[in-house]
Parts: C-alpha cells; structure tokens; sequence
C-alpha cells in the first residue's frame, strides 16, 4: 500500500520561503514605484504643455515710444525780441479827421519752438540688428506771447485838444497782436525750427544713450510753418 510522504521542512526552508516572498513583494514594489514615477513624469509634461507658454520677450518699440513721449512737449528753442509798435486811431466827422490818437508800444515776444512727442508711434521706432533708428515728428511753434512784465506803453497822446478818441486799452491790444505777429516771423526768419530739429536729435540721442545699441539714428522732419 503506498503511503504518501509528506516532506519535511526544516525551519531554515520556512525562514527562506519567507525572505524570497518578502523580496518578491519588495521587488514588485520598487517596479510599480519605477512605472508611477514615469507615468507621473507623462501626466507633468502633459500638462505643461497645456499651459500657456511664458517669454521674456519684450516689444521693445513700445517701451522706447513710452520712454520718448514721458518727455512729452520738447521745448527745444526760445526766440526773443524786442519790438516798437505804433498804433492809432482817428475820430471822424463824415469824411473829415478832427483827432488822431498815436499810442507807441514797447514789447518784448517770446517764441518756443519744439516737437510734440506724443506724436510719435511705434512705426517710427525701426531696430535693425544693433542699430536704434527714430523718426521724429515735424517740430513747431508751440507758444508765443508778449512778456507783460517787460513791456509797457511808451508813449500815448491823443492830439491836438486832446481831439483823438480815448482808446488806450483798444490800441494797446492791437500793439501786442502785432507785436506778436512781428516777433513770430523774425522766428521764423532766423530758422527757429530748423534749430529745433538740431536740438532735439542731441536731446533725444542722449535719451536713448542707455538703451543698449551700438549706435541711434535720429531722423528729423520738415515743418510746414514758417513757409510764406
């Protein structure tokens, strides 16, 4: 009669079935460890790539038209003149003059010239390689005035009898809009504009001196004032 033998385990094969058991689970673990960092590592790029992309990329002819136009209105000439204006007025009886008033006026006038750099656009920023090339807007008179403080009525005299009418404030004021027109075309005469042009290349050349361009081109444009 055959009789099945159940073999015997010594209790070292216990403690080594043990062990092996214990390796295999620790081994498994290391691998699923091993597979869920990688796939982590797909589901980050994955998402990375569903965000939107950040650059460091800067407009720089919008940072430079900014820079341009914080200087905003750029005085860049003052002329100043001295002038004497005559004004008078009559008083009449039909075609008959029976009084004449003079009044002799002694103004000074100021003129600025300059750009209006608000004017300026991106379009007339131009960056080619290290080159900084700007196109400025037309310069122009900005102001012109009559300084009060430094001019007066010289001379008022209303004639014969004092016959002339009395107008003093009437011809003074025409003596200051002539004035003005008078010292506007000396200006104009003496190329204040042109001026303009030449002063605001030094200035804007200096602004733009930090910039980080080997060289900056500063182009001017021809006003249409003081023209006829």
């Amino acid at each position: 009669m055959n009789s099945s033998k159940i073999p015997n385990y010594s209790p070292n094969s216990f403690n080594l079935l043990s062990f092996l058991t214990k390796s295999g689970v620790s081994v498994i673990f290391m691998v699923g460890l091993f597979f869920l960092f990688q796939t982590s590592n797909k589901i980050m790029e994955g998402l990375k790539n569903l965000l939107p992309t950040v650059t460091n990329d800067i407009d720089t002819s919008k940072l430079i038209v900014q820079k341009i136009q914080g200087v905003s209105e750029l005085t860049t000439t003052v002329f100043v003149m001295d002038a004497v204006i005559p004004t008078s007025s009559s008083r009449r009886i039909g075609d008959w003059v029976v009084g004449e008033t003079n009044l002799l006026y002694l103004a000074r006038g100021e003129v600025r010239a300059g750009l209006d750099l608000s004017k300026i656009e991106e379009n007339n920023i131009r960056v080619e390689n290290d080159t900084l090339t700007i196109t400025l807007p037309a310069p122009q008179i900005l102001d012109s005035k009559i300084d009060v403080t430094k001019s007066q009525v010289y001379d008022y005299d209303r004639g014969f009898l004092s016959l002339g009418p009395d107008v003093a404030p009437d011809l003074q004021t025409q003596a200051q809009r002539e004035t003005l027109k008078k010292v506007v075309n000396s200006a104009c005469d003496a190329h204040i504009l042109t001026q303009a042009n030449q002063r605001a290349v030094l200035t804007i050349t200096q602004l733009m001196e930090n910039t980080g361009y080997d060289s900056v081109n500063v182009k001017t444009t021809p006003s249409k004032e003081c023209k006829g």
